[in-house]
């Protein structure tokens, strides 16, 4: 699941592959880019902002993207076969002499003056992995709206940039808190962890090929994933439920014993219902 640390390394792959190269071969599969043409440009370099990667090139352009949740951007040696999925999931190509990028399943692809990013990225908080990282306005930006559950202002991009829902329900378990609470009532010596944990997390996590929050080899999860599942630390079944503020819901985890407070009642319409698993 893309979240801050997957694009981060999204990004570091394709700087790699492509930056200071020329571009041999360009192919937009949108409608409204089809025509465009950047080979012959070079690639100036690739950027994570939060969820979002900025691919500038020469001219004054950025090709800006966004992984939302299965989006991928693959990069390939010209003699390599493209394996990342099916040629209609294709929606960009960007070659050079040596690699190719190919971009599948991408459901935000636009091409700006690269003067104009702020159009696509001006919106978002602090970047828990970014040089704007600024911990006392991602705070304040959280707590702006006191009666928010917590769990949705972390998920808001705008209050700091990079957390998804495996971080956001990581996040509260190590907080010791439910996603349900108000944000005004996190206790106020968990808020002044809250900046600092949420960006170690990030930044363990993004020269990792697998994820990971609990420091246990097998066990890389605390609560995410493990539904019904015995709690890593207390041995409490893992609850899911689904949380979000009507637009959009995400499936929620989190331990009842060690996370007191609000949550959905066992059997509400919000409470998923699936077969219990054995073991850790």
């Amino acid at each position: 699941m893309p979240e801050g640390d997957t694009v981060w390394q999204a990004a570091r792959r394709l700087h790699d592959a492509l930056a200071g190269e020329v571009l041999t071969r360009s192919d937009l599969r949108v409608p409204k880019y089809a025509t465009a043409d950047l080979t012959g440009r070079t690639v100036l370099g690739v950027t994570a902002r939060g969820k979002h990667l900025l691919t500038r090139v020469e001219g004054g352009l950025t090709l800006h993207s966004h992984l939302r949740m299965d989006g991928s951007w693959r990069v390939y040696a010209n003699d390599q076969r493209w394996t990342g999925g099916p040629g209609h999931q294709i929606r960009a190509i960007l070659g050079t002499a040596d690699r190719t990028a190919v971009g599948y399943r991408l459901p935000v692809l636009e091409l700006m003056r690269t003067a104009d990013e702020e159009r696509a990225v001006g919106h978002l908080g602090p970047d828990l992995l970014g040089p704007d990282w600024h911990p006392e306005r991602a705070l304040a930006n959280l707590l702006a709206d006191p009666a928010r559950p917590l769990g949705e202002a972390l998920l808001d991009q705008r209050n700091l940039a990079g957390i998804g829902n495996v971080y956001k329900c990581e996040l509260c378990f190590l907080l010791g808190v439910s996603p349900w609470l108000p944000a005004g009532e996190l206790p106020a010596d968990r808020a002044a962890k809250l900046p600092a944990l949420a960006k170690r997390l990030l930044e363990v996590n993004r020269d990792r090929p697998v994820r990971a929050t609990t420091g246990r080899r097998g066990q890389d999860l605390f609560v995410y994933g493990r539904a019904h599942r015995p709690c890593l630390r207390c041995g409490t079944p893992v609850r899911l439920a689904d949380q979000g503020d009507g637009s959009r819901e995400r499936p929620t985890y989190w331990c009842p014993a060690c996370q007191p407070g609000p949550a959905p009642a066992p059997g509400s319409p919000a409470a998923r219902r699936i077969r219990p698993r054995t073991g850790n």
